[in-house]
């Protein structure tokens, strides 16, 4: 989003045509149910405007401001002064847009009618294997294997610790994975030059130790060999994308 209005048609675009692999979104409901294209459910902060999704029909969803920031960008706010899609899309609007274009979905919130309109969409558009879908809501991932147990799906927070537990006991290589993909930040950027001085320092220890146990060659090595890829978010600079690609990470999420 650092170089146009987040999740909106036209920035997805100009991320397919510079060449991405992949296009990274979240999920909310509108009043109206239709599956909206967004990181918040709040959107004063992509708006202004002191209103929620969920409690407005997406006909009725207002413009994006053209100005916004980026959170993981080592700069000020970014501006779009010249933006001409500001609208929020649907879910389906993407899917029609980028049929061929692999597309990982991030379901915000547990709602079984969000869930199941998310994995209806990705059935009628054929994209079981073009689609990724997660949480870090476990309760979010269980439904949607149980209901579409052929779509892919990325692990969910409290996975995540578990898939660590397993690997520093040695257990991993006998235990059965349903994930797919392992998305997970990497955590040296809490230390670096964009939280520097923000972050307090308890939680740049804390993000040192976790960096130390999840950041592992051998655990990405032995996840590939599983056919589970890992992918590192978010990154921004050249230093943290030769970083995130000699742990052996398959692909990176980045604002650029």
């Amino acid at each position: 989003m650092a170089e146009g209005l987040e999740n909106t048609i036209g920035t997805f675009q100009h991320a397919v045509d510079l060449g991405t692999d992949m296009l990274e979104l979240d999920v909310q409901l509108s009043q109206d149910g239709i599956v909206v294209v967004s990181h918040d459910n709040e959107i004063k902060r992509t708006t202004g405007a002191d209103i929620k999704i969920s409690d407005t029909k997406f006909a009725d969803l207002p413009p994006l401001h053209t100005h916004q920031e980026v959170t993981f960008l080592n700069a000020l706010p970014v501006c779009f002064p010249d933006a001409t899609d500001r609208s929020f899309c649907r879910l389906r609007d993407v899917f029609e847009k980028f049929p061929a274009v692999v597309i990982n979905i991030d379901i915000k919130n547990d709602d079984d009618e969000l869930i199941a309109k998310v994995g209806e969409l990705v059935r009628e558009y054929n994209r079981e294997d073009l689609t990724v879908v997660g949480s870090r809501l476990e309760s979010v991932i269980r439904k949607v294997h149980q209901q579409h147990p052929d779509i892919p799906l990325f692990f969910s927070a409290k996975r995540v610790v578990q898939l660590v537990l397993l690997f520093y006991s040695g257990l991993l290589p006998f235990i059965p994975l349903k994930e797919s993909c392992l998305e997970v930040v990497m955590p040296s950027i809490v230390w670096g030059e964009r939280w520097a001085d923000t972050v307090p320092t308890k939680y740049k220890v804390l993000a040192r130790v976790v960096d130390f146990l999840l950041m592992s060659k051998v655990l990405i090595r032995h996840l590939d060999r599983r056919g589970i890829h890992t992918y590192l978010w978010v990154i921004n600079n050249d230093a943290d994308f030769e970083r995130a690609f000699s742990l052996g990470a398959k692909g990176v999420m980045t604002d650029y």
